[in-house]
């Protein structure tokens, strides 16, 4: 509740409040007949404006107490075409509000309650904490990459941003047990606190890591000092300042330009169609035991293996041919799009 009055409420105030404008016209027609109808009887019953203004009320809404009413002819003329033009408009106008409270506040509920449904169905999903500019964006890519994803946001107008994009959603404060619970850290694959304060995003990290010891959790840093210590501390698996991040961008742009472009062609399959990805080899794979030269990567599909990333072990970089493929190996290849995705396959 807030200030003593429900929340149903105040969401239903806001959406009609939001929808007003959309009425304002329509509702014109009402103020000129609660302008014309005392003004007339004024003139023709010799009524005062409050008088004729009660009476026109009464009539229009059909309610008709009987207290006040016409007694001169002229009058009960004037009394008939007021309630032939005004009690159908104002019935009218009555049906358009009560349809857009009503049917707004259930099909909320509904969206709501399907919201729920979804996010509880969610496993290997990612976890974004925090809807702001970085938020925005971690979500962009993951829904370009058809990651599943659910965000967790306090903000009320933020969440109608996110409903409006689509992205599966939950309003409350993501510290909160509950919360990252119903949001289903326990099945999650990874969480992404990216919350504006560093204070909030160690209390974040700290719930999270206490809900699920083996949960990725990636945290943003302000790059204030200490605070990068101190997110590792509270369980960050990785921790990223934007603004380190985009200064030694802006830095390389200057020394090594070209090398940027390609990094931004290889990982954001831009003109050339190229796009760098990450495979993991299961257990069954074919290419398990054999060399790169054996698996005929590159001449079947067109795809490099920059790097192989191996447990326990540093990372292979530029791998040569002789190097042999193991069961959990992660590969980082540069390739189309439409290559990467038939080599998935066969891993």
């Amino acid at each position: 509740m807030q200030g003593g009055i429900p929340a149903s409420i105040l969401r239903l105030y806001r959406l009609f409040a939001k929808k007003a404008s959309k009425y304002l016209l329509p509702a014109s027609p009402l103020i000129l007949l609660l302008l014309v109808g005392p003004t007339g009887y004024m003139l023709l019953e010799g009524f005062s404006f409050f008088e004729g203004l009660y009476l026109t009320a009464i009539t229009i809404t059909t309610v008709g107490y009987g207290d006040i009413a016409p007694v001169t002819l002229a009058g009960r003329l004037f009394t008939i075409l007021l309630i032939f033009s005004g009690v159908g408009y104002v019935m009218y106008l009555f049906s358009q509000i009560t349809e857009t409270m009503v049917e707004g506040g259930l099909h909320h509920i509904v969206t709501k309650r399907r919201m729920q449904k979804k996010v509880t169905k969610l496993h290997d999903h990612y976890i974004i904490c925090g809807f702001g500019r970085i938020g925005q964006e971690i979500a962009s890519i993951l829904k370009e990459s058809n990651r599943p994803f659910v965000v967790i946001e306090s903000d009320e107008s933020v969440i109608e941003a996110i409903d409006r994009l689509g992205y599966s959603e939950l309003k409350g404060d993501a510290s909160d047990d509950d919360i990252l619970l119903a949001a289903g850290i326990k099945q999650a694959r990874g969480l992404i606190t990216a919350v504006s304060s560093d204070e909030k995003n160690v209390y974040i990290t700290l719930t999270a890591r206490g809900l699920n010891q083996k949960l990725f959790i990636l945290a943003r840093s302000s790059g204030v000092a200490g605070a990068t210590k101190k997110l590792e501390r509270a369980g960050a698996s990785r921790v990223i300042s934007p603004y380190c991040i985009g200064a030694r961008r802006m830095a390389q742009l200057i020394v090594r330009p070209t090398v940027v472009d390609f990094l931004d062609l290889a990982t954001q399959a831009g003109d050339l169609g190229l796009r760098m990805e990450e495979l993991m080899v299961g257990k069954q794979a074919a290419y398990v035991g054999k060399t790169l030269m054996e698996t005929g990567v590159r001449q079947k599909y067109g795809i490099i293996v920059v790097a192989i990333k191996r447990e326990d072990m540093p990372m292979i970089f530029n791998p040569g041919s002789e190097t042999k493929i193991m069961a959990g190996d992660i590969l980082i290849v540069l390739g189309e799009s439409s290559h990467i995705s038939a080599l998935s396959e066969t891993l």
